[in-house]
């Protein structure tokens, strides 16, 4: 064989082997486009979150989204957060009656007994305070609150919850069912502690996932009904 012959030989095997090396490559760099344009959509989705749906300033009840105890059933300062400034928005007269909501989504202890008890501690009576004790996540906070409401012909609501929560707590309350949709406004718990979840970069990335999650599967997957 000539030595020509043999350096076709040699480009052509290499031609192969670039051909065979670039399907991988192209896959990742898909992979990783595809990613971005999902953390993309979720962050922008944040970004036009609807706050609200209504002008007013008071409402027929303020509903409180859970946040896991710790583990020992007290309240954790993010839990502490929420419910404190639903409490101060209760004493300001924003609405007559607290819709507390969380299951034992975490742990052992049920969300809404926990944050009841800080309400009834700093001042609220029991009979303004209704438990949602069932949701395991925010679609279930927002379904079963409503729920609770439809069933005592309520039909505005305060929505309280951390900073970082709060849009995407904002775009399910929006997509509530025609049945069951309320006239609500979102409302921030300033943190407690600086660092807490409320602040840090990490509850952050945590929304943004648990955003895309919504809008890719769960929004559909998980249905609410009057």
């Amino acid at each position: 064989m000539t030595p020509s012959a043999q350096q076709k030989r040699r480009r052509a095997s290499a031609r192969r082997q670039t051909r065979r090396g670039a399907g991988p490559v192209r896959w990742i760099f898909a992979a990783v486009f595809l990613f971005a344009v999902i953390v993309g959509w979720a962050a922008l989705a944040r970004a036009f979150a609807p706050a609200g749906n209504t002008q007013a300033t008071h409402f027929d009840a303020i509903i409180v989204l859970g946040y896991p105890s710790d583990g020992d059933g007290n309240p954790t300062p993010d839990q502490l957060a929420r419910v404190s400034e639903a409490v101060k928005e209760y004493q300001r007269g924003v609405a007559p009656r607290l819709i507390l909501s969380g299951a034992a989504a975490h742990n052992q202890y049920v969300e809404a007994e926990s944050m009841a008890r800080v309400a009834r501690a700093q001042g609220v009576p029991a009979e303004a305070i209704f438990q949602e004790p069932r949701a395991l996540d925010t679609i279930q906070n927002a379904c079963y609150s409503a729920q609770i409401m439809q069933k005592h012909g309520w039909k505005s609501a305060e929505v309280v919850t951390s900073r970082q929560h709060l849009p995407r707590a904002g775009i399910i309350f929006s997509h509530l069912p025609a049945e069951l949709a309320l006239k609500w406004r979102g409302h921030a718990a300033p943190a407690l502690e600086p660092g807490t979840e409320d602040a840090s970069w990490a509850a952050s990335a945590v929304e943004i996932a648990k955003t895309a999650r919504y809008l890719l599967y769960a929004r559909w997957a998980e249905s609410c009904s009057p």
